[in-house]
C-alpha cells in the first residue's frame, strides 16, 4: 500500500512548519494548543530542513535549561530528517522508522516540498489488521477446521500464564 492510499493521509490537518528562527517558545505553544508531537523546519522554498520532537524538546530544551523565549528552532532541531514521497510503500516506511527509531515522517513533492506528516501510529493503524489476517489464515492451514477455538485457546492461555508472571 501506497502512503496516500492512507485514509489518515487524506484527512490529516495541514503539517505544523515553522521557519528555523522561530522561539521555541513560539512553537511549543502551538504545538500544545493543536496536540502535535512535533514541528517540521522549513525554509523559505517550502523544504524539510529540520524536525523538532517532544523527545526533543526534554532532552535539548529542558534537560538543558534553555530559555524557550530566547532559544530558536534551529539551535535545538535534528537536521537529518528522513522524508518520504506519498506514492512510497507504508511498509518499507515502517521498517525503517521502526529501524531508525523515529516517529515522524515528513512527506514531500516532487520539488522536496513539504505536503504532510505521517506518524508511525498512522502506519501501525494500517498493518494489525493485516497482521491479524496474516495469523488467522497461517493458523487455519496449519491447525485445521478447528483453528478459531484453539486460537481462542491459545490466547486465553497466554493471557493467563501473563497474569500469573505479572501478578501472581
Amino acid at each position: 500500500m501506497r502512503i496516500k492510499e492512507r485514509p489518515e493521509y487524506g484527512t490529516k490537518h495541514k503539517p505544523l512548519a515553522f521557519p528555523p528562527q522561530t522561539t521555541i517558545r513560539t512553537a511549543l505553544n502551538k504545538m500544545a494548543k493543536l496536540h502535535y508531537g512535533s514541528v517540521i523546519i522549513i525554509n523559505d522554498n517550502q523544504n524539510v530542513i529540520g524536525i523538532v520532537t517532544e523527545r526533543d524538546l526534554m532532552l535539548r530544551v529542558l534537560h538543558k535549561n534553555k530559555d524557550i523565549a530566547q532559544t530558536k528552532l534551529s539551535e535545538v532541531m535534528t537536521t537529518n530528517v528522513y522524508t518520504a514521497r506519498d506514492d512510497d510503500n507504508v511498509y518499507e516506511w515502517l521498517r525503517i522508522m521502526s529501524d531508525e527509531h523515529f516517529r515522524h515522517l515528513p512527506i514531500v513533492n516532487e520539488n522536496d516540498q513539504l505536503i504532510n506528516v505521517m506518524s508511525l501510529g498512522d502506519f501501525v493503524s494500517y498493518t494489525w489488521p493485516a497482521l491479524f489476517d496474516r495469523v488467522r489464515e497461517k493458523t487455519k492451514t496449519t491447525i485445521g477446521r478447528f483453528y478459531e477455538v484453539m486460537l481462542i485457546a491459545a490466547a486465553l492461555l497466554g493471557y493467563a500464564l501473563a497474569v500469573y508472571i505479572f501478578f501472581g
